[in-house]
């Protein structure tokens, strides 16, 4: 991540800016460019709405480091209510989770056994669960929980990041085990001791990686970019493999490129948050994408 990047993480993230963002209408108004809405309903309409046009969806039920067992249990429960509707409406989507909300830091014999659980309950609805990758510090016990649930059920994926030093080495271990793997760049601020800092170097990373995952066949590749370079240089290693293969897009970024990488063929997935805990998400997405750094500026000022 930049230093701009950086810079507003590290303002979003005082708790007197969290509030006044949050509590704004401007504030709410920028969440609904990037989250489908705060229930499963909204969730469904986007979901619906984006197959409808040839998308592919992985629902996300925002939340992330939960505080007590009880949080936990209610966010697995939660997916496993999101999975029901999937199944119930006919979405052609799929689930992402992250660890910690299902209890990882805090018990982790309850996240395996969520995760479990949701993988299990995909599999009676058709559909998989990609495990998003969090903080640097929690990569090796995400690894080490997709691969003891993929083994189990074989339904299960997993984010990398390209930032990181140590992700080649990772995915030497994920590959083993099939299912998909989702790439992205990485969304955190993580120190230089663990991740390139230049966003060439991420770049460079990131296409060393892609060249790897999509020359792999026992892997589905789900390249998670908006970068034109970045999606050029897919198409070209999508000429030469025959097996599946997506791109990943955000809900509310860079539509028009997502409705013409569908309309020239190119299977896309969107992912598509929902819930009411959207303010690290999309303090995230500001550090990503400085441009809207103006309206959040706005927004913490309640114009």
């Amino acid at each position: 991540m930049n230093l701009v990047g950086r810079s507003v993480l590290a303002v979003t993230n005082r708790s007197t800016v969290r509030k006044i963002f949050s509590e704004s209408s401007t504030g709410r108004r920028l969440s609904l460019r990037f989250v489908a809405g705060e229930t499963i309903d909204d969730a469904a309409a986007a979901a619906r709405s984006l197959n409808e046009i040839g998308a592919r969806v992985s629902l996300d039920h925002l939340g992330e480091h939960v505080t007590d067992a009880a949080e936990a249990v209610a966010a697995r429960d939660d997916y496993l209510k999101c999975l029901d509707r999937i199944h119930e409406s006919g979405l052609d989507a799929n689930i992402s989770v992250k660890l910690t909300q299902l209890g990882l830091g805090l018990d982790d014999d309850l996240a395996a056994e969520s995760l479990d659980a949701l993988a299990a309950r995909a599999a009676d609805a058709g559909t998989t669960v990609t495990v998003d990758m969090e903080e640097s510090e929690l990569v090796e016990k995400t690894v080490a929980a997709f691969e003891t649930v993929q083994a189990r059920h074989g339904n299960v994926g997993i984010a990398i990041q390209s930032y990181l030093y140590r992700t080649p080495a990772d995915l030497d271990r994920i590959v083993i085990h099939g299912g998909l793997v989702r790439l992205c760049k990485g969304a955190y601020a993580e120190p230089a001791e663990v991740a390139y800092q230049d966003r060439d170097s991420v770049d460079a990373a990131f296409d060393a990686l892609t060249r790897r995952l999509m020359a792999i066949p026992g892997v589905t590749p789900a390249i998670a970019t908006h970068d034109d370079d970045r999606i050029a240089l897919t198409k070209r290693l999508a000429e030469d493999r025959a097996r599946p293969w997506e791109f990943q897009m955000l809900y509310g970024v860079r539509r028009n490129l997502q409705r013409s990488l569908l309309n020239e063929g190119h299977p896309v997935r969107v992912y598509v948050p929902y819930g009411t805990a959207w303010y690290p998400y999309l303090t995230r997405r500001m550090a990503e994408r400085p441009a809207n750094v103006a309206f959040f500026l706005r927004a913490a000022a309640g114009r």
